[in-house]
């Protein structure tokens, strides 16, 4: 059936998406309407409420609201959002305060959004000015660093004709083989969290036969701490456009589409501001080769994050994550072959080509080479980005930031499904994904929320819980029934109606990490490993006691 609906939806093109329609459409919420969308687009109607009723902005329970919170984990563990809401509810009604995972303002936190635009830090305490106003400025302050002594993605782009130019002399003096080679020898990797390297999947998609390919940016940044992606597309998008430029030319595609999540309302407007400054250039004027750029909002799923529910987000179907194979390089976007790569992944290509591939891997260990942003949130005493050479230690790396701004007990460090890393494993820790796997973490976005000494793990165990429950797409158990399951126990033990069995516990962690089908469901057990093996004390009251070998063996007689 997917395939079917892939197929209605590349009739329509990418300029006219069901999910565009509805995202963004005036009056795409009326019976009416829906049903005319129905039937322009040859799709049942149960289509289009199936995927209406998917995406928290549009049939979920936090669309139309007047005022959001942000929930996300930089917040909840800075514990400023009791009063950010407190303070909401003294201008709107209850019904008309909704939230939101993360605004990507965890430099300051106390985050929270109006008429569609977002607020952080002294901002709560303008409130009045902020709802009277139109377009009231936000007081967003954080570090942008590096120490590099030449900067590749905190660069300024002060001449965007020259920036381009480097793309008509790439072309120019070498094949496409040699650029793709290029971008193999530097050693470049996925900067979303797998770390796959990137000269493969661009040139596998270019091996690929295809009438149709296209390049997807994936701008989803939806890992709560995380807002390296954010930083880019507001402060340096032509970078992004570079790099999807020159991966359409390689690749033989002719258009670029960036799904970038509605959470972040400025990236939306640069990045169209953007790519007008870039058609304003006329670059690909009088050349064979053609490529356009668009842009898709989303609509507030944080598994749209993951590569092929993205792809069926932008279809129009319900965005449930796909088995693989085929990869997307293979039958992507409309079924066509598809380079799908995060925006930090396409940001340093300008440098590579301009630079030099062997300038880019000589920063780094060899296999996690080139420059790495990371979003250091408020627990910092100079929270920001920074840019820093892969295989940094931490510790040099947290000096830069002036360290801790308050006693810390740990740091989630990449996201939800990151590890979560005790202060005293962070000696042995260095910025790339190597180093990270071994110790039994993940380097995953590069994003560090400080955990407070006074935060209860309990609790933190069940907040991962719950984000897992909420976001699961639904399409395998393990993910969605595992993780309300786990909610449940680990709530019953907070409530004290019944005690932790860590045996069953560790059964429903390792069903979740093998038998579900993307990082969500797989990826959230390992936060939770983490805490249940470097706070075992904390959590021991809230741990069933293990049996006596003895009485286990009496029990199974019995039993038999």
């Amino acid at each position: 059936m997917s395939k079917n609906l892939t197929a209605l939806a590349k009739r329509q093109g990418i300029d006219q998406t069901l999910f565009q329609e509805l995202a963004i459409g005036e009056d795409s919420k009326s019976k009416a309407q829906r049903k005319a969308l129905a039937k322009e687009l040859l799709i049942g109607e149960a289509v289009v409420h199936g995927a209406a009723s998917f995406y928290d902005f549009i049939d979920g329970d936090n669309a139309n609201k007047k005022a959001y919170v942000c929930n996300g984990s930089s917040c909840l563990c800075a514990d400023t959002q009791h009063n950010v809401k407190a303070k909401l509810t003294q201008h709107f009604a209850a019904d008309d305060i909704g939230h939101v995972t993360c605004l990507g303002r965890c430099a300051q936190n106390s985050a929270f959004q109006i008429n569609k635009e977002n607020y952080s830090g002294n901002d709560i305490e303008n409130l009045a000015e902020i709802i009277n106003a139109d377009n009231a400025k936000s007081s967003e302050h954080y570090y942008v660093e590096s120490n590099l002594a030449q900067p590749i993605l905190t660069a300024e782009i002060n001449d965007v004709a020259q920036y381009y130019q480097v793309f008509s002399n790439a072309i120019a003096q070498f094949t496409v083989d040699e650029l793709l080679q290029q971008i193999t020898d530097s050693g470049l990797r996925g900067r979303g969290g797998a770390g796959f390297p990137t000269g493969f999947k661009w040139r596998s998609c270019r091996d690929v036969v295809g009438d149709e390919k296209y390049i997807v940016c994936n701008a989803d940044e939806g890992d709560a701490g995380a807002y390296s992606d954010r930083y880019l597309l507001e402060q340096r998008p032509h970078a992004v456009l570079f790099g999807m430029l020159m991966a359409g030319y390689l690749s033989g595609a002719e258009t670029g589409v960036l799904y970038i999540r509605d959470e972040y309302p400025q990236a939306i407007r640069t990045t169209e501001a953007a790519i007008a400054e870039f058609e304003a250039l006329g670059l690909l004027k009088g050349m064979a080769f053609k490529f356009s750029f668009k842009i898709i909002r989303g609509a507030g799923a944080y598994i749209c994050g993951e590569e092929t529910a993205l792809l069926r987000s932008i279809e129009g179907q319900r965005p449930l994550v796909s088995v693989r194979p085929p990869f997307p390089t293979q039958s992507g976007l409309f079924g066509c072959p598809t380079i799908l790569n995060n925006v930090e992944t396409f940001a340093p290509i300008n440098f590579i080509l301009s630079e030099g591939a062997q300038q880019y891997f000589a920063l780094g260990n060899g296999k996690s080479t080139g420059s790495k942003l990371v979003s250091l949130d408020s627990s910092f005493a100079k929270p920001g980005i920074y840019e820093v050479a892969m295989g940094m230690p931490m510790l040099d790396l947290f000096a830069m930031a002036g360290g801790f701004s308050k006693p810390l007990k740990a740091l989630h460090i990449g996201g939800p499904l990151g590890g979560v890393v005790p202060i005293s494993a962070l000696e042995k820790l260095t910025l790339d994904f190597e180093s990270f796997a071994e110790s039994g973490f993940l380097l995953g976005h590069a994003s560090v929320i400080g955990l407070p000494e006074p935060l209860s793990m309990i609790d933190y165990i069940e907040h991962l819980f719950e984000f897992t429950a909420a976001e699961s797409c639904g399409k395998c158990y393990p993910c969605k029934l595992g993780s309300v399951r786990g909610q449940e126990m680990v709530q019953d033990a907070i409530d004290g109606k019944q005690l932790l069995n860590r045996e069953l516990l560790d059964d429903l962690l390792e069903t979740m990490q093998l038998g579900s089908l993307c990082a969500l469901g797989g990826g959230v057990p390992l936060p939770i490993q983490n805490i249940l093996q470097y706070f075992a004390d904390e959590l021991k009251p809230f741990i069933a006691a293990k049996k006596p070998e003895s009485e286990q063996s009496t029990s199974e007689q019995a039993n038999v």
